[in-house]
């Protein structure tokens, strides 16, 4: 039985890539100091931390666990708060990636993987769908945090042979989002057309995503610790835009929800267009999205009727 450290494990994503490890029958440790995860999210079956990934203490539990994969997920992750806090940003997402990097290389962790962002690391695309050869322009502090976390992996895969594999994200929704964060505007939405609110997006509505949902990206994760494959960088998404607009009228549709969208102010710092093309990964790890927009947001709406008390 192999052993794996999820970072953030009490997080909306993380959480459901622990789910899926501990079906598959691994063993799993979470690291997660419960700033935005909820103790709710937290699997009874796996081992749980409560730490920040900044602690030098990181290294008490590597050497307890010894862990044989990584798995981090754990960032600062909200675009907003990166603007507005960019030393906070820079300090979790890298001086925190690499004190975990640091424990991976030291303990011998067969391979290790690493959330970074899709949707903000190409910044205002050149071309659509983004492949991993796509420049890297961030027009964010988030955008650009997450990526220099992936020259230090390439730096220490060349220097120490840790094997690592970047999962670049889209935007990913599904159950356990927070409907009250930043970041999530399934969650978001959802959540206010439950309690028949007012629904406002952000600029023209026009602006386009790739949505992926959360089971499949957690089965990426999965992938990527059992399927042999070189070390480097893989998008996942579906390879087609949907636009926030697309978002509200097919969530209004699930919900029942009467009211007109309200437009507000354009955030600075946010992409226009994005959406990645996952040729890679379906190539290397054999990953393909497998929910489709609808019928993930039908699970996810199914979800907070039960779970968060809306309506």
């Amino acid at each position: 039985m192999t052993k794996i450290l999820v970072t953030g494990g009490a997080g909306f994503v993380g959480s459901h890539v622990v789910d899926l490890f501990l079906e598959k029958g691994h063993e799993v440790v979470i690291l997660d100091d419960l700033s935005t995860g909820r103790k709710s999210n937290l699997n009874p079956k796996a081992k749980f931390y409560k730490m920040d990934i900044r602690s030098p203490e990181v290294r008490n539990v590597f050497e307890a666990e010894r862990p044989d994969y990584v798995s981090h997920h754990a960032a600062q992750m909200d675009v907003r708060r990166s603007v507005a806090q960019p030393l906070f940003d820079a300090d979790v997402n890298i001086l925190g990636s690499i004190n975990i990097i640091e424990c991976a290389k030291e303990f011998g962790v067969k391979h290790f993987v690493y959330i970074s962002t899709g949707g903000a690391v190409y910044g205002e695309p050149e071309r659509v769908p983004c492949d991993e050869m796509h420049p890297i322009n961030p027009i964010c502090q988030y955008g650009a945090s997450k990526h220099t976390v992936e020259h230090y992996l390439f730096m220490y895969q060349m220097n120490y042979g840790l094997n690592y594999t970047v999962l670049r994200y889209p935007n990913v929704y599904g159950p356990r989002q927070d409907p009250h964060g930043e970041a999530g505007v399934v969650a978001i939405f959802t959540g206010k057309m439950l309690g028949r609110e007012p629904v406002v997006v952000n600029g023209d509505g026009e602006q386009t995503r790739d949505y992926v949902y959360v089971g499949d990206c957690a089965y990426g994760n999965y992938l990527a610790v059992t399927v042999d494959h070189p070390s480097g960088i893989y998008n996942l998404g579906w390879g087609r835009p949907t636009s926030v607009n697309d978002i509200f009228n097919t969530l209004a549709k699930v919900t029942e929800y009467p009211n007109p969208v309200q437009y507000g102010p354009a955030k600075i710092g946010e992409t226009r267009h994005i959406y990645l093309d996952a040729a890679k990964a379906k190539r290397e790890l054999g990953w393909s999205p497998t929910i489709t927009l609808e019928e993930g947001l039908e699970k996810t709406v199914a979800y907070f009727k039960e779970s968060e008390q809306v309506a």
